[in-house]
């Protein structure tokens, strides 16, 4: 699933590691999530969501959803 999350986590100057300690995963899952190689569980996609103060929906693109 693609997702903004490097980019989010760019513009707030945060390494991996910042936002892995926020999220109380590793730096490897959010290396993962960012490469797309993992696709976050719902607790934890809503916990991103928190983080950034963002809804879901604008942090990971649905690769399904219809194109206008």
């Amino acid at each position: 699933m693609k997702n903004r999350l490097k980019v989010l986590r760019a513009e707030r100057d945060w390494s991996q590691a910042d936002l892995a300690a926020a999220l109380g995963v590793s730096r490897q899952t959010v290396n993962a999530l960012e490469t797309g190689r993992y696709d976050p569980s719902l607790p934890l996609a809503f916990k991103i969501s928190r983080t950034f103060a963002l809804p879901i929906e604008s942090i990971f693109l649905d690769p399904d959803a219809a194109q206008s």
